[in-house]
C-alpha cells in the first residue's frame, strides 16, 4: 500500500513501506517532467521497482538520509537496477556503509551488499531534482552522519530518523548519542519554520510546529 500526496502542483511524493522495520522508502518527483528520486531504499527492491513503474516517473537519483540497515538495504541493488547515483549520508556513517552485510546478518536480512555512494553530502550542500532544489542539514545524534533533505520552496522536509511524529530518533546504536541529537533538533530542524511540514523514517509525518508544541522530547529542551 502506498501513499500519495501533491503539493502546489509543482511535486509529488509517495511512500513505500520496506522491510519488517516498515521503513518509509520515498519516491518524490518534480511536476510536470516526473523526475524522480527514490530516498532511503532499506530493502524489497522488487516492491520499490514497481511503485516507481505504477508512478511513472523517471528516477534519476537515490538520496540517503543515514546508513542504517533498513534505510539502506536496497540501495547498491536499486543503484546497479537503475543505473542511477546515490548521494548521502555524510561520510561519518562511512563505517555503517562498509558493514551492511554484517548488519544485515544480525537482522535476517539476505542479499544486501556493502557500498559508497557516488557523492557523500555535507552541511550547506544542495542537491536537486528536476526544479526542486533541497539543502542538505547534517543533523548528528541518530547516527553520526544524519542529513535531512530541506526544500524551502515548498516548506517540505525529508528527516529520515531524526524526528518523528511524537517521538525522536533512538539514540542507543553506535555512534548515537541523545544530547547530539536533540541539538541537532532544536538547532537545525526548529529555525526552518513552524509551517514547515516533513516525511520522516517510520510513521505518519508531521510539521515543525506541531513538534514543537506536542513532541514531549522537544518541549522539555525548550
Amino acid at each position: 500500500m502506498t501513499e500519495q500526496t501533491e503539493t502546489q502542483a509543482k511535486a509529488g511524493a509517495i511512500i513505500v513501506p520496506v522491510t519488517l522495520f516498515e521503513q518509509n522508502c520515498t519516491i518524490i518527483w518534480n511536476e510536470p517532467s516526473k523526475k524522480a528520486v527514490v530516498i532511503d531504499p532499506g530493502g524489497d527492491v522488487p516492491k520499490i521497482l514497481d511503485a516507481i513503474a505504477q508512478t511513472g516517473v523517471s528516477v534519476e537519483k537515490i538520496w540517503l538520509t543515514h546508513g542504517h540497515i533498513d534505510h539502506v538495504g536496497g540501495a547498491d541493488e536499486l543503484r546497479e537496477a537503475l543505473k542511477v547515483p546515490i548521494e548521502g549520508p555524510h561520510i561519518a556513517d562511512k563505517f555503517l556503509l562498509d558493514n551492511v552485510v554484517d548488519s544485515g546478518a544480525r537482522f535476517g536480512m539476505s542479499g544486501v551488499r556493502d557500498f559508497a555512494p557516488d557523492r557523500w553530502l555535507q552541511d550547506g550542500d544542495t542537491v536537486a531534482i528536476g526544479d526542486l532544489s533541497f539543502d542538505i542539514l547534517h543533523c548528528p545524534g541518530h547516527s553520526p552522519g544524519s542529513v535531512v533533505f530541506f526544500n524551502r520552496e515548498l516548506r517540505f522536509a525529508h528527516v529520515g530518523d531524526v524526528l518523528f511524529a511524537g517521538s525522536v530518533g533512538r539514540t542507543d546504536l553506535p555512534g548515537g548519542s541523545h544530547a547530539t541529537l536533540i541539538n541537532s533538533i532544536v538547532t537545525k530542524l526548529l529555525p526552518l519554520g513552524d509551517d514547515v511540514g516533513f516525511i520522516c523514517g517510520h510513521g505518519a509525518g508531521s510539521s515543525i510546529g506541531q513538534e514543537r508544541m506536542t513532541n514531549p522530547f522537544i518541549t522539555g529542551e525548550l
